[in-house]
């Protein structure tokens, strides 16, 4: 197989979260604690034995919302909504990464588990919003999240994307997979969390690796 150059991609699909922001921001954080906050709420339950239930569920399903739809019912707009009912101001305007997706000459799309909304927040707060146009997220995904292969391929409908000339971004081993099964190129966004690792037991399915976005793909532009 051939290898796809970065600046050859006709395609970038970036995750949203730990991903087109440095992960020292823990935004994620604050949607985290809203995940407990939430189950705390909704089944009287103590933050510990809360904290657990978001955690397996998590693990088992991919998402804690996934979980909270198999096993109780939730509604997944009423959860998502309250979740992401958070200060993105903790994260700064990024001028540099806004340039260099403007000089990235291939569409942009962020391919999100989390909602449409909770995105442009994101992008707006890190005045980037201009550089991005398409957005998959989780209801576009009939709230199956990534990994499953089948929310990748309605991704790759909607949006037009052959994979061989598609690169991802993310910072989510497990998430890269799929994509490279079936021809991306791969971006991995190292974070601290043990969760996101690669699983050194199972192939590599990744081509690039960097801690941060905007340094690699300054790197990449030069």
């Amino acid at each position: 197989m051939t290898t796809l150059s970065p600046l050859d991609a006709e395609v970038w699909l970036f995750d949203l979260d730990n991903t087109l922001y440095h992960h020292q921001y823990d935004l994620f954080g604050g949607v985290s604690s809203k995940m407990t906050q939430f189950i705390m709420e909704r089944f009287s339950l103590p933050s510990d034995a809360a904290l657990a239930r978001q955690k397996d569920y998590f693990q088992t399903y991919g998402t804690t919302l996934s979980g909270l739809m198999l096993h109780h019912d939730v509604d997944p707009e009423d959860f998502l909504e309250y979740v992401h009912d958070i200060d993105y101001s903790i994260l700064p305007p990024n001028p540099e990464l806004n340039v260099l997706l403007q000089r990235l000459d291939a569409r942009k799309v962020i391919f999100t588990n989390g909602t449409r909304k909770h995105a442009r927040s994101v992008l707006e707060q890190l005045g980037i919003a201009e550089n991005v146009s398409e957005i998959f997220d989780i209801a576009d995904a009939d709230y199956i999240p990534k990994p499953e292969a089948e929310t990748y391929q309605k991704m790759l409908k909607k949006h037009a994307v052959t994979p061989e000339k598609a690169i991802m971004v993310e910072d989510m081993a497990i998430n890269l997979r799929y994509p490279k099964e079936i021809g991306m190129q791969t971006v991995f966004i190292e974070t601290d969390e043990e969760w996101a690792q690669p699983d050194p037991n199972l192939p590599n399915v990744i081509d690039y690796r960097t801690d941060d976005l905007t340094s690699w793909l300054a790197d990449q532009l030069r």
